[in-house]
């Protein structure tokens, strides 16, 4: 410890000017154990600064650095923790409390003695010990390493001071008047002695004087106190003359008290009587107005408004204390009240007058709409219903009850009409759809035997199988012929020259059409109304919403009754509900009506359900552009769902049948039928969706549909008896690679290069397959050659063994003249072609692999040839240019 402590003095306090008194080795109580040092320390520069400070080995090296230090006198308490037992433990309370843990004991008890020893020299104010042992606070300072801690040097330093100017001067004189005190020490100290004699006696000398001059003094102040007595005597006599003056001023300040009472008094009179008539006076055109007033011009209306609202601020104007104490205000309020109870009985029988009449003028014209797909236009009704839109604010504020009356008298009523509109919009809609006559049977009203149902679709779309969901029947279909399959669809043509896949695309198009239209009768109906609620009805129906509800809830009168608070709405939450519950109870018909034409247009055709997904999501994302929580969003949002679940049923129902289709144990294969379907549904997804917001779902089917057709060709090839797998897998796969490459749809690139692969590989493997050994006496000849260069002997030593020399090559060879190999490959193209079908057109893709390999094992021949009977002059019958005219004019004579 002493080496550190030195070493501590030279390299972090000596720079410093300071002096390092203590030290004790410590850690942070209850973390890692990471020592440091607390130093004890003092300037050596006057005043004296006294200082605890921390000082921590460097990280970087063997050399400490100064970290923190505090100043000893924010010292407050020295707590030692224990002041019996031996405890390392101790806290200093500066700032904040420092918890340390000291290495020992002895250096603990040995730094709180120092700190006790530095307060007591240097401090004013005293450091609070606790804890601490009475031994360790002693003014005495122990022998040995301790004394130098806070005595030795230090204690000469602070005992040593220095003479002031007047000191030196002093001395100066007393010295050169006493030259012979330097060599008579005691004549200089008796000289000393007398003059200090004299002075005591001049000093006693004065104070006797000075008893005089008190005794003098004392005299003074008795005269002075007698003066004062009489200076009293005189004041007390004046004021008992001025008690009499006082006593008539108070009399006088009360009166004047008593009369500027008396005026701010009248003063507050005059002015809560000019209040209470300002704002408690209702004129009389007012008056006549709102029990007389015209509801039904607009100048009445204006009048009626403006009445109201002067009412209204007569009832709510802000009495003062005491106020509804007084009779006259009282009658005034009662006479306000009957007021108020009388316009609103008028207003609200009169708005029910008027929802009646004009409901009544819009049946009227509900006609002229049966016939169009269009619904009646409710904004003349919405306009003459407006001009009471502040009246029905007035009602708000005035009489809940009759407001909420109204909105429910409102609410039954329009609902039964907007029912009797939609349902006959729809209901056209649906006969537009079906072809039907209103005279006629009504699709979606009337209960129809399954095969009336059958037969109509069957005369719309044809029975050409395609994947409508109601009209293909993969599962009864076997796989035909082209030919076949050709001469079945052109019998299916009716109506001129148009086919069935143009009526399918027509009444598609006409569907989209219809069911577009809908919905853009439907929005705009539903945010006018909406909008006219809003108004009318004056709620909020624009800004942020605390809560939500079930806006599928059916609305009734204690429904409505519970949105508000004792009778008055609270937030703008529950208008924004009220609004939501409004349209919902008017338009309760929509949602029904629109899933009935859904689950009619999926009867007709399940891909009507691509149409439906795309419109349907555009009409949803534009309705929550607007606002998201509203009962358009909200409805149309609900119909989605089952809108997208018709789009699912139709992708199952198309796997399904794929699952179920069955094959021609007669003829041969061809392009399965749900390939050419799968094309047919994928051109047309691509034209409904292209730019929609709902894309990712017909992606998602895109997969399923790809996957399920991958399965069901490896699946029909696998049991196909007449025409081979791999040419069911080749043509089936190739037709599917171009239909992909034809319509590039990006999410099926991986499917794309799947496909092509299959196609190439099946290919390749029913060409091997097909031409087999065309050679196969020459093929198994040199066969015999490899198996005996495989067995280790020389190539050109083959010609020597006695099966395969050089005459029995010329024997094989002259078997396979150039006019047999034409044959064998006219043959093997009869072959071919039986196999593949015309649709996809590949044989001659088919017949140049052929070609490729067979010029590959005629190349492989005469390499053998070369190598294992060279310079015998040896060769084939016919040369690859006769391969290549053979295979050529077998192609053009089929």
């Amino acid at each position: 410890m002493t080496a550190i402590k030195h070493a501590l003095q030279r390299d972090i306090f000596t720079p410093n000017d300071e002096r390092l008194l203590s030290i004790v080795n410590v850690c942070k109580a209850g973390k890692k154990k990471r020592n440091c040092f607390l130093c004890a320390t003092v300037t050596t520069e006057r005043p004296v600064q006294v200082n605890v400070v921390k000082v921590k080995k460097s990280d970087k090296g063997d050399f400490y650095k100064r970290q923190t230090a505090w100043a000893l006198r924010d010292l407050a308490v020295v707590d030692a923790k224990d002041a019996v037992k031996e405890n390392p433990e101790f806290d200093l309370h500066f700032d904040k409390v420092y918890k340390w843990v000291a290495s020992s004991t002895v250096e603990k008890n040995t730094f709180i003695s120092c700190i006790w020893k530095l307060n007591q020299r240097y401090l004013r104010k005293k450091i609070d010990f606790t804890n601490v042992s009475s031994q360790l606070l002693e003014e005495s300072v122990p022998s040995g390493e301790n004394q130098s801690v806070a005595g030795g040097d230090e204690e000469t330093v602070d005992e040593y001071q220095e003479l002031n100017a007047r000191e030196e001067q002093d001395i100066e004189i007393m010295m050169e008047g006493c030259e012979y005190a330097i060599s008579n020490a005691e004549a200089f100290a008796e000289k000393l002695s007398r003059e200090l004699q004299v002075l005591d006696g001049a000093n006693i000398q004065s104070i006797m004087a000075s008893e005089k001059q008190v005794n003098i003094l004392m005299k003074l102040l008795d005269e002075a106190l007698k003066e004062v007595d009489q200076i009293e005597l005189k004041l007390s006599s004046y004021e008992e003359m001025l008690q009499s003056v006082k006593e008539q001023m108070d009399q006088i300040s009360e009166s004047n008290h008593l009369i500027h009472l008396s005026n701010t008094n009248n003063v507050k009179l005059l002015s809560e009587i000019e209040f209470l008539v300002n704002h408690m006076d209702l004129a009389k055109g007012h008056i006549k107005a709102l029990q007389e007033g015209d509801l039904t011009s607009s100048r009445g209306i204006e009048a009626c408004t403006n009445a109201a609202d002067a009412l209204l601020q007569c009832m709510n104007v802000a009495l003062r204390p005491g106020h509804d104490m007084l009779h006259a205000v009282k009658q005034q309020q009662q006479r306000f009240s009957d007021l108020r109870e009388q316009f609103a009985r008028r207003l609200a029988s009169h708005l029910n007058s008027v929802f009646v009449q004009q409901g009544h003028d819009q049946s009227s014209t509900l006609a002229q709409h049966s016939v169009e797909l269009t619904l009646p236009n409710h904004h003349p009704f919405h306009r003459d219903l407006l001009r009471y839109a502040k009246l029905m604010e007035w009602l708000k504020n005035t009489d809940y009850g009759k407001y909420e009356g109204l909105t429910k008298n409102y609410m039954d009523y329009l609902s039964r009409l907007y029912e009797r509109e939609i349902k006959d919009f729809f209901e056209v809609a649906k006969i537009k759809m079906t072809g039907t006559t209103r005279e006629g049977k009504k699709f979606a009203t009337l209960p129809r035997k399954e095969s009336a149902v059958k037969q109509e679709t069957e005369s719309l779309h044809g029975s050409s199988g395609k994947l409508t969901g109601s009209t293909s029947s993969l599962n009864k279909l076997s796989v035909q012929s082209s030919g076949n399959r050709r001469s079945q669809s052109s019998s299916l043509l009716d109506m001129g020259n148009m086919s069935a896949s143009d009526l399918d695309v027509a009444d598609r198009t006409k569907f989209d059409k219809i069911f577009e239209q809908v919905l853009s009768e439907l929005e705009p109906l539903c945010l006018a109304e909406q909008d006219f609620i809003s108004k009318f009805f004056k709620l909020q129906q624009h800004q942020s919403i605390s809560g939500t509800t079930n806006e599928a809830e059916e609305m009734d009168g204690g429904t409505l009754s519970r949105s508000y608070s004792s009778g008055v709405p609270q937030t703008i939450s529950s208008e924004k509900d009220m609004i939501r519950q409004m349209m919902t109870k008017i338009f309760r018909c929509i949602e029904p009506e629109l899933n009935n034409l859904i689950a009619l247009g999926d009867k007709i055709d399940s891909f009507n359900s691509l149409y439906m997904l795309v419109k349907m999501s555009h009409h949803v994302w534009t309705a929550q552009n607007v606002d998201p929580a509203s009962f358009l969003s909200t409805t149309l949002g609900n119909v989605l769902v089952t809108v997208k679940r018709n789009f699912d049923k139709c992708i199952s129902n198309q796997m399904k049948q794929m699952d179920e289709v069955k094959i021609s144990k007669k003829s041969k294969v061809g392009i399965l039928p749900f390939v050419a379907e799968f094309e047919e549904f994928a051109a047309l997804a691509e034209s409904i969706f292209k730019n929609a917001e709902r894309r990712g779902d017909l992606d998602k089917a895109y997969i399923k549909l790809i996957r399920a057709v991958f399965v069901s060709v490896e699946k029909v090839a696998n049991e196909s008896q007449k025409t081979p797998r791999d040419v069911v897998m080749m043509e089936n796969f190739h037709h599917i690679f171009a239909t992909l490459s034809r319509l590039k749809i990006s999410c099926l690139e991986a499917e794309k290069k799947e496909a092509k692969q299959k196609y190439t590989d099946h290919l390749q493997s029913y060409v091997i397959y097909s031409l087999g050994q065309p050679l196969e006496k020459l093929n198994h000849f040199f066969e015999g050659v490899e198996a005996r260069v495989a067995q280790g002997i020389r190539e050109e030593e083959v010609s020597y063994q006695l099966a395969f020399n050089k005459q029995e090559l010329r024997k094989v060879i002259k078997e396979y003249p150039g006019k047999e190999v034409k044959k064998g490959l006219d043959n093997l193209y009869k072959k071919v072609d039986k196999h593949l079908c015309e649709e996809e057109n590949l044989l001659q893709v088919v017949w140049h692999s052929m070609q490729d390999e067979f010029i590959r094992q005629y190349k492989h021949f005469e390499g053998l040839i070369a190598r294992c009977y060279p310079g015998s002059g040896i060769t084939m019958e016919f040369t690859i240019q006769d391969i290549l005219d053979y295979c050529s004019s077998i192609a053009q004579s089929h």
